[in-house]
């Protein structure tokens, strides 16, 4: 079975490690086939005033060239420019359109932040008691299907069910929220992806839960797969099990970009 992960970070945010040659050495070595770099595309300053959670505006160029360069130096693995590009809604404050984002291979969406607050941060984690956990999972969904449904170029939906991390789940039933987010990723021709990174966090369950993944395999959405790894010893961690859920869920294959965004398979087994 192929060793592949599309969702990878670095040291150009101030919550990663490792600098793109390292994630693509430590990639080789583990015997990788194909690794994505996708670094959280610029958030504002007023948003990310330190770049603790994006890459600065001004090193973008650097980041791309970095990555590029690694594309040109080998040919026994496929690598991946790419980003990760936080939905904001109405609190989007960039000036970007879909032309921003023609030079990357693969384009993640996420969404990170509800109404301005970064909600799966640590050190904003209060708020969670102030609102409570059905408003955020509500608002969370509304604004992931928006984000599925935006003209934004996304390629992948990232970890789905990202409000779990902190194993905070509201009273309601979760099953009309898979299944309009499924409806959504196949109507705005999302992929997703399984996130292995989930794990690691309080919730220790990979994204998205079974019951979501099955909910996007009957809607037919195209699956991926990544480790989010911030560091470059973690590309390959739990991909095995990832695999595995995906399989559980009744996929038979997995969805892999290729450099250029073209789409290959790989089958499970």
């Amino acid at each position: 079975m192929e060793l592949i992960s599309q969702h990878n970070h670095t040291n150009f945010t101030g919550h990663g490690q490792g600098s793109v040659a390292e994630v693509v050495e430590s990639a080789r070595k583990k015997g990788m086939s194909n690794i994505a770099i996708t670094e959280h595309y610029p958030l504002s300053q007023a948003v990310d005033p330190t770049n603790y959670i994006s890459m600065p505006w001004d090193r973008l160029d650097e980041y791309c060239r970095d990555v590029k360069e690694q594309q040109q130096r080998y040919n026994d693995i496929e690598i991946l420019l790419g980003c990760e590009l936080d939905y904001l809604g109405d609190c989007e404050d960039r000036n970007i359109t879909p032309a921003d984002f023609e030079q990357f291979d693969v384009v993640l969406g996420s969404v990170h932040f509800e109404d301005g607050w970064a909600f799966d941060r640590s050190a904003e984690a209060g708020h969670w008691d102030e609102v409570g956990p059905d408003f955020i999972w509500n608002r969370y969904f509304e604004l992931w299907c928006e984000a599925a449904l935006s003209p934004l170029p996304y390629t992948t939906m990232s970890h789905p069910d990202l409000p779990k991390k902190f194993n905070r789940y509201p009273q309601c039933d979760l099953l009309p929220y898979y299944r309009a987010a499924a409806e959504a990723a196949r109507e705005g021709g999302r992929m997703i992806e399984v996130n292995t990174s989930g794990l690691t966090y309080a919730c220790k369950e990979l994204y998205p839960a079974p019951a979501m993944l099955r909910e996007f395999f009957k809607a037919g959405v195209p699956c991926a797969i990544g480790t989010d790894a911030h560091e470059p010893c973690h590309v390959d961690r739990y991909l095995a099990e990832g695999y595995r859920h995906m399989y559980e869920a009744g996929y038979r294959e997995v969805t892999v970009i290729v450099p250029g965004g073209d789409r290959r398979t790989v089958t499970l087994e």
